[in-house]
């Protein structure tokens, strides 16, 4: 199953095909800068039931030097089935357009971004018939952007920063920048950001931080995801309404509650529950009749 990092590491060049120009710069490929960019079909099946797809495929238009193809490969760990399936990515591409191909793995660990960077070589010991040599982005040479004037003049790319840095344990400190340079820009240039980088984040603990930055930074953005956080949000201030109230009863009731009981109330985020406890609160003697079982 593919995951939403995954996802995310590619699917941002798709949204903003001028960000591999920058990204080449960082990884220091002098690549001339795009006038356009086209989105070609990702599937590279033949005829044969044998399917095989590229994770993003760009056509990237420059100035003086012609068209070449952008193959972009999300890397979330190592795949010794890669050295057979990126050669025949780029060689397939090579043939169908008749253009030159080059190919980008993104990964947000060192290790993966280590074992991409490895040229692929085919053919025997004294002589390599194809060797392939990917450009590889990742935390060893992605920027860490931790100022918002740096962040605000190229969004995309202190994005994708963020999303390989996932990992860093500066990450609060470069999301905190990512979401102060998001504050005054449109929505449909925040919204597809938010997004992708809760994506790129995927189960890390780190998502949870963005998402608390969306919920206060970004409160006026009307995105999937900021809607889905404040409607989290809100829940999360009823439950700790609620969670508040009864341990208010009870001790204006006189009766005691032991730390397991206090732990279990304050826990809880399920208002109906909660509510529930409250309920009891008004008419138990004791901290065990309100948690009684129906």
């Amino acid at each position: 199953m593919v995951s939403s990092p995954h996802e995310a590491m590619h699917r941002i060049f798709q949204e903003y095909p001028g960000l591999f120009s920058r990204v080449s710069e960082v990884l220091g490929v002098d690549i001339p800068p795009p006038t356009s960019a086209v989105a070609l079909p990702t599937d590279l099946t033949e005829a044969r039931p044998v399917e095989r797809r590229v994770d993003t495929l760009l056509r990237i238009e420059t100035e003086h030097e012609g068209p070449f193809l952008l193959a972009i490969e999300a890397q979330g760990k190592k795949d010794p089935r890669k050295t057979a399936s990126w050669p025949y990515y780029v060689s397939y591409l090579h043939n169908r357009y008749a253009l030159p191909v080059l190919l980008l793995v993104v990964c947000q660990d060192h290790a993966t971004a280590e074992w991409a960077a490895r040229p692929v070589s085919i053919g025997v010991r004294r002589w390599q018939t194809l060797t392939l040599s990917p450009l590889v982005a990742g935390p060893h040479n992605m920027p860490v952007i931790t100022d918002v004037a740096e962040a605000r003049k190229d969004l995309a790319l202190a994005t994708l920063a963020a999303i390989t840095h996932a990992d860093n344990p500066d990450v609060g400190a470069i999301l905190k920048t990512l979401s102060a340079a998001l504050r005054d820009a449109p929505e449909t240039i925040a919204n597809p950001i938010v997004e992708l980088t809760a994506q790129g984040l995927g189960n890390r603990s780190a998502a949870q931080q963005w998402r608390n930055l969306v919920a206060v930074d970004l409160s006026f953005y009307k995105s999937f995801m900021s809607e889905e956080i404040r409607d989290e949000g809100r829940a999360e201030g009823r439950a700790e309404g609620l969670a508040e109230g009864i341990l208010l009863i009870l001790k204006v009731r006189g009766i005691p509650t032991a730390d397991e009981f206090h732990e279990k109330i304050t826990s809880c985020t399920d208002p109906q529950l909660l509510r529930q406890w409250l309920n009891r609160a008004a008419t138990a003697t004791t901290a065990d009749e309100v948690f009684a079982e129906e």
